[in-house]
């Protein structure tokens, strides 16, 4: 029986179990940072197919190593574990128990699929020519990301695989279907908090105030000329403000200070910190035109996203390979981010997507959303791919 075949009939003979620890994952989410519960679950079904594991990792992380009967080099595979600050809106029997927390980013997707994973590599490890790391990452929802933590942490090293892949739940592709693409592929994101301070007042005396809240809507004016008039038009860039708050304003009230929070996102790491200048500079000189003054703190977040061209080719091949060339496509780059950006800015890495979605039963609607769910169908393709991408890379070496 030649591998590929191997892995597909291991992959389905799990596919029961692993839906059950997905859902097990689902119904018992744990945001950023806290997934105390999620690494024991992890780890105590690592411990139970004996697995060599280590915990601790940025906290609640795991790390299992799979060692092969052959010599030969690294590869490691990531999953993260957390979940996010939303009420689920779901009716189903898995839903989430756990008030204002869901997986609604499909992390118990990625997660119950690399504990299929390694289910499959453990069960053929004699057949493996290397190693396979097995990362259960904490803390991709939210600054500074668990995959920066874990890289200073060492789980990059000792020794350094040859690459790390990973991927992500995708609905607007059907189940059954994955994408890939080569190079920038998602984008860098940066938050931007601006306080604006004037003199507040009596809505009536404007003259005797300096208008903070006007000064907002010129400030905010004035910085859309940082893609428009600033950028490249080649380079993918966006700024959004989503959030305006005002302290002591009312209907006949001017506050003393507004303050105001957005997003910056770019697929070009030296434009990123030369628009961070720009922002800066547009934004204290608009405030400081109008008598007011503007506080600017950005806080930097997850760098760009590189999927390795060669690694990428070795990705799509096995793609196409495992699930036939109609069920692999190509797609168009995201400013969304992600915080698999770090691994790709280190290693060789390929983060690429797995479809989700069924229209045919309603499971349509889009990440970080409250009736977010998916075809479950996926999880024996995301372990299955998964397993087959690595002992190909495996056996190719050193190249």
């Amino acid at each position: 029986m030649d591998m590929k075949t191997q892995i597909k009939k291991i992959a389905a003979k799990y596919k029961a179990e692993i839906i059950s620890h997905r859902r097990h994952l689902h119904m018992h989410p744990e945001l950023s940072f806290q997934e105390e519960n999620t690494g024991k679950y992890i780890a105590q079904f690592l411990t139970d197919l004996g697995i060599p594991h280590t915990t601790g990792w940025v906290e609640h992380g795991v790390v299992a190593t799979i060692e092969g009967a052959h010599d030969g080099p690294t590869i490691a595979l990531r999953g993260d574990i957390d979940a996010l600050p939303i009420q689920e809106a779901n009716d189903v029997a898995y839903k989430s128990t756990h008030k204002g927390k869901m997986h609604a980013c499909g992390h118990d997707v990625h997660t119950a699929s690399l504990m299929g994973v390694a289910k499959i590599l453990w069960e053929i490890k004699d057949q493996l020519r290397g190693t396979v790391r097995l990362i259960f990452q904490p803390g991709e929802e939210k600054l500074p990301g668990g995959a920066s933590l874990m890289i200073k942490e060492g789980v990059l090293a000792n020794p350094k695989p040859l690459a790390i892949y990973g991927q992500h739940v995708h609905p607007p592709l059907e189940v059954g279907k994955v994408g890939y693409r080569s190079g920038m592929y998602m984008a860098s994101a940066d938050e931007v908090y601006l306080t604006v301070n004037g003199r507040g007042g009596h809505g009536a005396l404007p003259h005797n105030c300096i208008d903070t809240v006007l000064m907002s809507a010129r400030i905010i004016e004035a910085l859309q000329a940082v893609v428009a008039r600033h950028c490249n038009p080649n380079i993918p860039s966006v700024l959004s403000f989503g959030k305006i708050n005002s302290e002591g304003g009312a209907t006949n009230v001017i506050p003393d200070t507004v303050r105001i929070e957005g997003t910056f996102r770019t697929m070009n790491e030296e434009w990123r910190y030369e628009a961070h200048k720009h922002i800066k500079r547009i934004a204290e000189h608009t405030a400081q035109a109008m008598g007011g003054t503007c506080d600017v703190d950005i806080h930097i977040g997850y760098p760009c996203l590189i999927n390795h061209p060669t690694e990428t080719d070795y990705v799509h091949q096995g793609m196409v390979d495992y699930l036939g060339e109609d069920n692999v496509v190509e797609l168009p780059i995201r400013l969304t981010a992600e915080d698999f950006s770090y691994y790709s800015q280190v290693s060789d890495a390929c983060f690429y997507r797995l479809g989700t979605g069924n229209k045919s039963k309603g499971i349509t609607s889009p990440v970080h959303t409250p009736t977010f769910d998916v075809d479950e169908d996926a999880l024996e393709i995301g372990m299955g791919l998964m397993a087959y991408l690595a002992v190909q890379r495996l056996d190719k070496g050193t190249v």
